[in-house]
């Protein structure tokens, strides 16, 4: 069906504003591409349409293209975009990177990149990433996104019009650097950002700048799914809401004139700092500021620091002063930890290979290639490493020499998490909803067990197990800690009590549990009782909270880290407050104590610090 979209879509000023001629595009997003034909049907219905609707001149499509972010999918969703008879341009959502069993690599490689620039009659767009990587935690902007989107700005004159697309609302509760976003770009002529996410329409504000949320691809409870429309001319950007066989219903409209923002902006969106001022005996011994975003925490060796980075790096810092001492590329990002032994740091790349580097000189010692990307965190005991890959296995590796002494390949989902080596069992969970314990010098599988829920978005997958007195010890998505016979695999207790999620840690003594609520607060249980009993729960005060950081209990203190920023410090045995401090805005990893009164500390935004605190 041809819609009569030049009458409807009325042009009220044929004159040029800032170089600007008339035109339409449509916006797609949120299709969540699975093996379910609906979405699948409804993606259909929405490109013939637009294919016979000639006004429109090219599509944008802004995340969650797909369900989990895998392969197969995404392919899939490729193959039907191609079939636009019109130009597309694509960016991903968090569906694409907190599930991506390839750390969100097999994207770019389909559709060519996560991002896009381009120009079309007088007017600049820009897509970009927002979503968090393997890592529930609000959206983020990585840094080198945001210096990649100041230097295209740069290249043309200010003044002319600019229209951002992303996936998350560039908000509060929804970016956690969002005002970073806000300042880097409002000295520019930006008429709106564009997104979905809450698969509706809906009119925000992002600190002044108008921002358009659109409806989803999908049919939901109607008859059929559908799409917007956007109309610009010299004075006008139009939204009409366009369903499969329906009319387009306009449901708002911006100046392409007018300024909605001043240049500065408001002070009052940014984060609240004031806690440090509470515990001003902690200090950032030294801070590096890489510019790259890291979802590896540290790991230390002697004197020295490594840290994997988003683009790929290994790098290596003075414990003493933080600086760089040397750096080792890989071709696609880290995102699990890196473990050292036997002047060996050890660690895996999305670019599918676990390497071997030389903790002194950065020069690489070996190179396992594997079928898939390597996101899991590296343990090493008695100089074998121990870590879970995307191609649905899990490896046995000499340090020293980098031979594989065994792989257990019968995993149906990805590892991302940290392997406990404990009575001669390698303990580990994969994202496909089940908790592994393997012969630790066989490989040969012991148990598995699940919580008994089929969808693999409840997987005990991200949690770093932790054990004590015979059980295994684990807390997952849904929101329960449960206690697991360490011999058999048989459940022992299970409670729900605390809304706890994806972090745990166990006291020195192997007597405590730690978990973090979803609500301002840690928990601490018992790890002897074969019923669920709580010693002592502590407000922290940080609030909503779902960051898969675990807790470290070192010296009679336990350190934690949210996804907002904060590192906290709490006394074992009472949970009483120690001190807390505020490095940012954005994800904290797994912080590393590395004395009674100093951490090391590496974000989300790409800080790199070592935090002291002085009684």
């Amino acid at each position: 069906m041809k819609l009569k979209l030049t009458i409807l879509f009325v042009i009220s000023q044929i004159g040029v504003l800032y170089g600007v001629e008339p035109f339409h595009f449509a916006l797609l997003t949120d299709l969540h591409i699975t093996q379910n034909t609906t979405a699948v049907e409804d993606l259909e219905n929405s490109l013939k349409q637009i294919n016979n609707t000639p006004e429109i001149e090219f599509v944008l499509v802004t995340g969650d293209v797909t369900e989990f972010g895998d392969k197969v999918s995404l392919e899939k969703a490729k193959e039907l975009l191609d079939k636009l008879n019109i130009p597309y341009y694509i960016t991903s959502g968090n569906h694409e990177t907190k599930w991506s069993a390839s750390g969100h690599t097999d994207f770019a490689q389909i559709f060519g990149d996560d991002k896009f620039a381009f120009e079309h009659k007088g007017v600049r767009f820009f897509g970009f990433n927002t979503g968090p990587f393997l890592r529930m935690a609000d959206g983020h902007v990585s840094p080198q996104d945001i210096t990649w989107l100041k230097d295209e700005l740069s290249k043309k004159e200010k003044t002319q019009p600019v229209i951002l697309a992303t996936h998350y609302p560039l908000q509060y509760g929804d970016v956690d650097n969002w005002y970073e976003l806000t300042d880097a770009v409002r000295t520019h002529n930006i008429r709106a950002i564009l997104g979905g996410h809450y698969h509706r329409n809906a009119v925000f504000a992002y600190d002044g700048i108008p921002g358009l949320i659109n409806r989803s691809n999908l049919r939901a409870k109607a008859d059929v799914g559908g799409y917007s429309v956007y109309s610009v001319t010299a004075d006008s950007l139009i939204v009409y809401e366009q369903t499969i066989g329906g009319e387009p219903k306009r449901w708002v409209a911006l100046s392409m004139k007018e300024q909605y923002f001043d240049e500065k902006g408001s002070d009052r969106k940014y984060p609240d700092f004031s806690v440090n001022q509470f515990f001003p005996n902690v200090k950032e011994k030294w801070l590096m500021k890489t510019g790259i975003g890291i979802y590896s925490s540290p790991a230390m060796w002697k004197k020295n620091v490594f840290v994997g980075d988003d683009l790929g790096k290994l790098t290596s810092y003075n414990l003493k002063n933080g600086k760089k001492q040397w750096s080792f590329q890989t071709g696609q990002r880290i995102v699990g930890t890196p473990a050292v032994a036997d002047g060996i740091v050890v660690f895996g790349s999305a670019d599918k290979n676990i390497y071997g580097v030389n903790a002194k000189t950065g020069k690489q010692i070996w190179k396992i290639p594997t079928n898939e990307a390597v996101l899991g965190t590296v343990t090493i005991e008695d100089g074998i490493a121990y870590v879970g890959g995307s191609d649905n296995s899990f490896r046995a590796i000499e340090v020293k020499s980098g031979k594989v002494n065994w792989i257990f390949d019968k995993l149906k989902g990805y590892v991302e998490t940290k392997p406990l080596i404990i009575n001669n069992k390698v303990i580990f969970g994969a994202w496909d909803t089940f908790l592994y314990a393997l012969e630790k010098n066989t490989g040969n599988l012991v148990w598995q067990w699940t919580n008994g829920i089929k969808s693999t978005h409840y997987s005990p997958a991200a949690v770093w197990p932790v054990s004590a007195n015979g059980k295994v010890f684990v807390v997952d998505p849904e929101r329960a800690m449960t206690a697991i016979d360490l011999e058999t695999g048989k459940t022992s207790w299970r409670t729900k009590q605390s809304m706890v999620r994806e972090s745990i840690g166990i006291s020195e003594d192997g007597n405590r549990i730690y978990a973090k609520t979803m609500q301002d607060s840690v928990v601490c249980y018992s790890s002897q009782n074969e019923t669920p009993q709580k010693i002592w729960s502590g407000n922290i005060g940080y609030g909503y909270e779902h960051n898969p950081s675990m807790l470290v209990e070192k010296s009679g203190i336990v350190y934690g880290s949210t996804k907002n920023g904060l590192i906290f410090a709490l006394e074992a045995l009472t949970g009483k407050v120690i001190w807390k401090h505020k490095i940012g805005n954005s994800l904290v990893n797994t912080v590393l104590p590395t004395g009674k009164k100093t951490v090391l500390v590496t974000t989300a935004s790409g800080e790199v610090s070592l935090l002291k605190y002085t009684p």
